[in-house]
């Protein structure tokens, strides 16, 4: 199965409200980031064990760590999760970034590091999570 079958499948997998809400954010990433890298991870590591939720990947980031290695990984991430849904943001250096800077405005939401995490679409300013992914996009775009 290619990845854009694996995401139609994930996203018809999900209960009606959380596949609209899902659904309106696969397009507007897309539409954010037209034709970017897309990636589907089942969270499943290499013994077929879960270790994590299944997520949808959006555009290229090269993580590089510590030890000298790296290895490519999406820069946006969206993920279903018992208690509704999580949009990742990675490779943002200051861990405190999104809290100060959309934190507040989002609405109901839990913002950390890297993780925007709600209930449902309607608990958010879509508008700030918009922009929080562009800008995600954009962080990535001028460190490469």
């Amino acid at each position: 199965m290619n990845i854009q079958a694996q995401i139609k499948s994930y996203i018809a997998s999900q209960a009606e409200a959380k596949r609209s809400d899902m659904q309106i954010l696969h397009h507007l990433i897309t539409e954010l980031k037209p034709g970017c890298r897309l990636w589907f991870l089942d969270g499943k590591n290499d013994e077929n064990k879960i270790v994590s939720n299944p997520n949808i990947g959006y555009g290229l980031l090269t993580m590089h760590y510590a030890n000298g290695t790296s290895r490519e990984f999406y820069q946006i991430g969206l993920s279903a999760n018992t208690s509704g849904i999580s949009i990742y943001i990675m490779g943002i250096s200051d861990k405190d970034y999104l809290v100060k800077t959309y934190g507040k405005k989002i609405g109901k939401a839990s913002v950390t590091g890297y993780c925007m995490k709600f209930k449902t679409l309607k608990d958010i300013a879509l508008k700030v999570l918009e922009a929080a992914i562009s800008d995600g996009f954009e962080t990535h775009t001028k460190q490469a």
